[in-house]
């Protein structure tokens, strides 16, 4: 169906009111208005049945859908991807929140033992890893990464910063996360917000995904905020060697990072870094 003309339109943020105390540089204390991050949920339904519920920030649900039906296992190629649909109706805004992905292949073969097996899930923005992902059965889908790239230490330490240059919507906010796609020299490919570390990271991937640009062999993935589990874990089924985060990581993050073959940094801010995993796809000049 049409999209309505009168729908307002979709924006990550919104503007709401707030009281500031005791910050001056804002002005004198009292009520005043400010932008927040939206987070509203989005369903994702496999050929209008439905499937899960994510949290996120609208826009690039297209991207969203296929990147976490990538990391859900439910797609394992690009080819498998027929279809990704925002249902809309005239007199139902609420359409702009659910996503309708049709199956091609083997996958749509695997339709209705998937649903029969699959518990709806419910993913908020704290935590990407839907219920049923585990190390072992990760081992059965991919292989560890091999080392067919390095990458300057200097040029990962500046990753950070560049994907913070495009963190627009952060910058009005102050209350999205990011994540971003590079090549080993640097150069920038894509990158996407959410509220989401995770949801950031499934939007990126799915934009490759759909553009038929997978496996990520020749990328890094750069976060902002921790890194945790199901971060290395969607880096690792996207085939990404290396991956740069502004602060920790967890045990579990680098334990799969290690098995995975995935070069692990943390930390990454002021020129430096910790390196976690296999530093030796890194190229130190000191």
């Amino acid at each position: 169906m049409s999209d309505n003309p009168a729908r307002p339109e979709r924006r990550p943020y919104r503007e709401v009111p707030v009281t500031v105390v005791g910050r001056p540089e804002r002005g004198a204390d009292g009520s005043t208005r400010d932008l927040a991050a939206v987070e509203e949920p989005l369903e994702v339904r496999l050929h209008g049945r439905p499937f899960a519920v994510i949290m996120r920030t609208p826009g690039e649900d297209r991207e969203l859908a296929t990147g976490f039906l990538w990391s859900e296992s439910v797609i394992r190629l690009s080819a498998d991807v027929g279809a990704v649909e925002h249902c809309r109706h005239p007199d139902r805004p609420e359409g702009h929140n659910v996503v309708d992905v049709y199956l091609l292949g083997e996958s749509r073969a695997a339709l209705d033992s998937c649903l029969a097996e699959r518990r709806n899930v419910v993913a908020n923005s704290s935590c990407g890893l839907c219920g049923r992902v585990t190390i072992d059965s990760l081992k059965t889908r991919a292989a560890s990464l091999p080392l067919t790239w390095t990458m300057a230490a200097g040029v990962a330490a500046g990753l950070p910063e560049r994907l913070r240059e495009r963190q627009q919507v952060f910058a009005g906010t102050g209350g999205l996360h990011a994540a971003g796609l590079f090549t080993a020299d640097g150069t920038f490919i894509t990158s996407a917000e959410d509220v989401g570390r995770h949801t950031a990271v499934d939007k990126v991937i799915g934009r490759m995904i759909l553009d038929e640009r997978v496996p990520l062999s020749a990328h890094a993935l750069v976060v902002s905020g921790r890194t945790s589990f199901e971060i290395v874990q969607k880096a690792w089924l996207g085939g990404v060697a290396l991956v740069c985060a502004v602060s920790a990581p967890s045990t579990l993050a680098i334990d799969l990072a290690e098995e995975a073959g995935i070069t692990l940094l943390g930390f990454a801010r002021g020129g430096g870094f910790n390196v976690y995993t296999h530093s030796e796809r890194l190229i130190c000049n000191d």
